[in-house]
């Protein structure tokens, strides 16, 4: 590959990620389709943001590209190659080590029996990035004073159970950034800590993203952080991709009514953030195990065409960098 083409080719193209889990028994087998057709790209030092509400497929996106499940259908290309076919099993020692995962709950993701250096330590010894235990606690140091925790030496004789939530999620980045990865998924990683911190915590993966050119897709509920830390949104809901683009765009001029129903929800003094009157969604999120034709969002959008109900929106284009799912737009 030529400095170019390195260059222009996406750090992670996502085309077509689907992923069914089979529920019931033998005599009634039934699938949830928990993501059906996802894909976009990620550039090199780019956030995308993820955003939708519980059980609109985000987590499992981000599960099937970290290769922890496997994909029911399409294709994960990862510095243009393949994994899904090159790695049909498990993904190689060293994709792990390119593609690092920050959980939610920074308190389950750390082994409540083992010091922050212990938990530091392994992925420095296991992807061989230091030698000897001198070697192996000064890069311990030095990842703990790369996410501000201080002092490092005593911070790395901690157990989990004596930091705060702020710290344990600072340490689980650190873990992250122990094997110089390429790309991080963050799932939802402010979520489980107290507002006034969860700023600093975005700050430093905002500043990881400028210092380091690490990318991140960053998965979360809340569309003021995904607008904060993210380059691109995209918008999911049902197990489908229904609005994505830059982040100005997506927040200035949302096109879905499910992109407008979550801002609506943001809040924001300025009126082109928010729904109109008549704009109010109402009903329930379809079944994901028997999931009905057309649009996932027509039971709950205010503007529901007969078509909506029968025929799945194709992605179509508004502006540059913008795209929707929509029927409303079909016809413009």
């Amino acid at each position: 590959m030529t400095t170019k083409d390195h260059e222009t080719t996406p750090l992670l193209e996502v085309r077509g990620l689907s992923k069914e889990f089979p529920v019931g028994h033998f005599l009634n087998p039934k699938k949830v389709h928990a993501v059906e057709d996802a894909s976009f790209a990620v550039k090199r030092g780019q956030v995308v943001a993820l955003v939708g509400e519980s059980g609109s497929g985000k987590t499992t996106t981000l599960r099937m590209i970290a290769r922890l499940i496997p994909v029911t259908r399409g294709e994960i290309f990862f510095k243009g190659t393949n994994v899904v076919k090159s790695e049909p099993r498990q993904a190689s020692l060293d994709y792990r080590r390119q593609v690092q995962y920050i959980f939610q709950d920074p308190f389950a993701s750390l082994n409540a029996v083992h010091t922050i250096e212990h938990h530091l330590a392994r992925p420095l010894i296991i992807h061989k990035k230091a030698f000897g235990r001198q070697e192996v606690h000064e890069h311990v140091c030095d990842l703990l004073e790369t996410v501000e925790l201080k002092p490092a030496d005593v911070i790395a004789s901690r157990y989990p159970h004596q930091l705060s939530g702020g710290q344990r999620q600072r340490v689980a980045i650190a873990r992250a950034l122990a094997v110089d990865p390429e790309l991080i998924l963050a799932d939802e990683p402010i979520s489980m800590l107290d507002v006034s911190i969860r700023m600093g915590v975005l700050n430093l993966i905002h500043r990881l993203k400028e210092e380091r050119g690490i990318s991140f897709i960053y998965i979360t509920h809340d569309l003021a952080s995904a607008r904060y830390i993210g380059d691109d949104i995209i918008v999911m809901y049902a197990s489908h991709m229904v609005e994505g683009g830059s982040s100005d765009a997506i927040m200035s001029q949302s096109t879905h009514p499910y992109t407008k129903l979550l801002l609506s929800a943001v809040p924001d003094p300025r009126a082109s953030l928010r729904t109109d009157k008549n704009g109010k969604a109402r009903g329930e999120v379809p079944s994901l195990i028997d999931p009905p034709p057309g649009c996932p969002f027509a039971a709950r959008c205010p503007y529901v065409k007969p078509v909506c109900r029968k025929v799945m929106p194709a992605p179509v284009t508004v502006a540059e960098n913008h795209w929707v799912r929509c029927h409303l737009l079909a016809g413009k």
